[in-house]
């Protein structure tokens, strides 16, 4: 790719493919990313930007229902649902109620007797319909099963 001026700048070349997926495993940034640059709206191949939001996943979602149950870590507030699909880095949750963006909460997802507790930031709010939150906090237990929901979900598709 070539050479690199300091050492920042290749945490954030191994940061960005983490992100598109060409390598894996945990991404820590511990200092300022000041030249970064943004690929918003951009579309492979065609060349074309397309306007909106930018779509920030980073890992592949499988349809998936469980049910959820969130509280607002700040209110309190307590609201229920069902999820829609899910990945590796969050999921979307159908629910009349709504937090608002940047809600921090912690999540239980409840299939089949399996349970798993996080600690996930709201990304996206879309009225009646549900919330789409991003997972900041998965214990190693809770990590393994989340994982296994995963394994079986590519195994059937």
């Amino acid at each position: 790719m070539g050479q690199f001026s300091r050492e920042s700048d290749s945490v954030k070349l191994i940061c960005a493919n983490r992100l598109r997926g060409t390598e894996f495993g945990p991404c820590w940034i511990k200092r300022p990313m000041n030249k970064v640059i943004s690929m918003t709206g951009y579309r492979p191949g065609s060349g074309a930007r397309i306007t909106g939001v930018r779509d920030r996943r980073y890992t592949i979602r499988y349809p998936f229902a469980a049910d959820a149950e969130m509280i607002d870590m700040e209110s309190g507030k307590q609201l229920t649902g069902v999820t829609s699909d899910i990945s590796l880095g969050g999921c979307f949750i159908c629910t009349s109620k709504m937090f608002r963006v940047n809600t921090r909460a912690r999540l239980r997802l409840t299939r089949r007797g399996e349970t798993v507790d996080a600690f996930v930031v709201v990304r996206i709010v879309k009225p009646r319909v549900g919330l789409g939150v991003e997972f900041f906090d998965l214990e190693a237990p809770n990590n393994d099963i989340l994982g296994n929901w995963i394994a079986s979900l590519r195994r059937h598709r």
